[in-house]
């Protein structure tokens, strides 16, 4: 019992929903553009950062010095937090 129980935990895990190539960083760099619209930050390291709809854009303008919380999916990097610094 305890083997089928051990089977089925780990195949589960296997195919959890959970996205196992997702990775948590992040990045202080000062915001070069801020596209309100398709709800994308580009820093000055180059790169563009995805933000959810219910972002509050309040203080971000170009030129502004903020820490990034994201996380990369599937090649995007999505937003989970933003300080203001």
């Amino acid at each position: 019992m305890r083997m089928i129980i051990a089977t089925l935990l780990a195949t589960a895990s296997i195919f959890s929903p959970l996205n196992s190539f997702a990775q948590s960083a992040d990045v202080e760099a000062t915001i070069k553009a801020v596209d309100v619209n398709a709800l994308i930050l580009t820093l000055d390291d180059g790169k563009a950062y995805k933000l959810p709809e219910e972002f509050n854009f309040e203080g971000l303008k170009e030129g502004v010095k903020v820490l990034v919380f994201y996380t990369m999916v599937d090649d995007s990097r999505i937003v989970n937090d933003l300080e203001i610094i």
